[in-house]
C-alpha cells in the first residue's frame, strides 16, 4: 500500500508499522498519531461541488486548513465567509504555486490535465472531480509522471464517475470474473456540471466492447431503474469517461458502458448552446451500477444504486479520496480511478458515516453496508 510522506521538516503521515516509525525518526521527522495529523489541503474551484467538498474536509479533525481558489472573486469571498476558519481565500489563479499537502481540482472542465501537470511537478498529490472525457484522458496520461514522482493522481473522484467506480469495485469483489459493467446516472451537481452533461449528449460516446468503440451521443435508449423516488428513466449514450476509468481496473472485462438520463428536449438541443437556466445546486440525482460476472461456472448480476444530490455526494467522495491519499490508503502511486486505487469497503463505510448510502437491488432493495454479500 502506498504511503504519502511529507518533505523534510514536515510530518510522516499514516504510519502503520514500526519500520515506518523508525524511518521517520532516522529522517528527523515528527511522528504524530493519525488523529493528530494536521493536513493542509487546497481546493481549486468552489462551485456547487467545490464548496461542499471544502465543508466536508473541514469536518475532519485531521485537516488544519483548506485554501480555496476561484476565478470569481465575489463568489470566493462568499464561500469563505460561509465556511469560516480555517478556510481561507488563496487567490484566483490556478496556475500559481500553492502551499499545501494535496490539491483537489473542482473547477470547470477542460484544463484539469494542464493544472495537474504543474502540481505534479511540485511533488503534490492531486484529486480531480472532472467528468469530462478530454480531462480524464489528459489526467490518465500523467500516470508515468505521477509514478516517477511517487505521488497519487486520483481521476474522476465525484458522483459518476467516482461513487460509481467504488460501487463497481465493491460489486466486482463478489465475482470470480467480471464480464460486464454498465453505469447510468441521473442529475447534475450544479451549473458547470449541467453544461458539461449538455455537451456530453451531443458528443461521441466511448464504450468498451473488447476494444474501444465510439457511438453517437443521444443514441442507445435504455430504460434504467434507480432507487426511489427517481425510479425508471430513459438513459442514453453520451461522452462519459466511466469506461476509461473502469477498464484498467478490471482486466478481462468484455463490456463497459455508461449512459445518462435525458429528456426529448435534452437530446434535441444537445448540439446547441444551453438555452435555459440551471439550478445553482442541482436537484436530486441517482447512480446505478450493474455488474455481470461469474462465480465458478454460474453467471450472476449485481446491481447497486445510490441516491443523493450529486454535488453533495461528489463533495463527500472527493473529501474521502483526499484523506485516503494523505493517509497512505491508496494501492499505488500514479494516475487512476477509485475502482483501481482504493479498497471499496472502508470507503463505502466512511461515505455511509457521512450520510451517503448505497442499496443493492435484490427484488426488495437491501442496503449495502460495506460487507460482501
Amino acid at each position: 500500500m502506498f504511503h504519502h510522506k511529507a518533505g523534510a521538516g514536515g510530518n510522516c503521515l499514516a504510519l502503520t508499522s514500526g519500520e515506518q516509525v523508525a524511518e521517520c525518526l532516522l529522517m528527523g521527522l515528527e511522528v504524530p498519531s493519525r488523529s493528530a495529523a494536521r493536513l493542509r489541503i487546497a481546493v481549486f474551484g468552489v462551485g456547487a461541488v467545490g464548496a461542499r467538498l471544502a465543508r466536508q474536509l473541514l469536518s475532519s479533525d485531521q485537516v488544519a486548513s483548506v485554501a480555496l481558489r476561484d476565478r470569481r472573486a465575489d463568489h470566493l469571498a462568499m464561500v469563505v465567509a460561509s465556511l469560516g476558519d480555517p478556510a481561507h481565500a488563496d487567490g484566483y489563479e490556478f496556475s500559481a504555486p500553492v502551499d499545501a499537502d494535496l490539491v483537489v481540482l473542482a473547477g470547470d472542465p477542460g484544463e484539469h490535465g494542464r493544472i495537474a501537470r504543474r502540481l505534479l511537478a511540485q511533488g503534490l498529490p492531486v484529486i480531480s472531480v472532472s467528468d469530462d472525457v478530454a480531462d480524464v484522458r489528459a489526467l490518465l496520461d500523467l500516470d508515468a509522471e505521477a509514478k516517477e514522482r511517487g505521488v497519487s493522481l486520483v481521476v474522476g473522484a465525484g458522483f459518476t464517475p467516482g461513487l460509481s467506480c467504488v460501487l463497481a469495485a465493491h460489486a466486482a469483489s463478489t465475482f470470480d470474473q467480471v464480464d460486464e459493467i454498465h453505469v447510468a446516472k441521473v442529475g447534475t451537481g450544479g451549473p458547470a456540471c449541467a453544461r458539461q452533461h449538455h455537451r456530453a449528449l451531443g458528443a461521441r460516446a466511448v464504450d468498451w466492447r473488447d476494444g474501444w468503440v465510439e457511438r453517437p451521443g443521444g443514441s442507445g435508449r435504455e430504460l434504467c431503474w434507480f432507487p426511489d423516488p427517481i425510479r425508471a428513466r430513459d438513459c442514453y449514450r453520451a461522452a462519459l469517461p466511466d469506461a476509461l476509468l473502469l477498464v484498467p481496473a478490471f482486466p478481462g472485462v468484455s463490456r463497459v458502458t455508461a449512459r445518462v438520463a435525458a429528456t426529448r428536449r435534452d437530446r434535441l438541443t444537445a448540439r446547441l448552446p444551453m438555452l435555459w437556466p440551471t439550478h445553482p445546486e442541482g436537484g436530486l440525482g441517482a447512480a446505478r451500477v450493474e455488474v455481470r460476472g461469474r462465480r465458478g461456472v454460474a453467471r450472476d448480476v449485481v446491481v447497486f444504486g445510490a441516491i443523493d444530490r450529486p454535488a453533495v455526494a461528489a463533495g463527500s467522495v472527493a473529501a474521502i479520496a483526499a484523506l485516503a491519499v494523505l493517509n497512505g490508503e491508496v494501492r499505488r502511486p500514479g494516475a487512476g480511478g477509485l475502482a483501481e486505487l482504493i479498497d471499496p469497503v472502508p470507503f463505502l463505510t466512511e461515505l455511509r458515516r457521512r450520510g451517503v448510502r448505497a442499496a443493492v437491488f435484490q427484488g426488495e432493495p437491501v442496503e449495502a453496508t460495506g460487507a460482501n454479500g
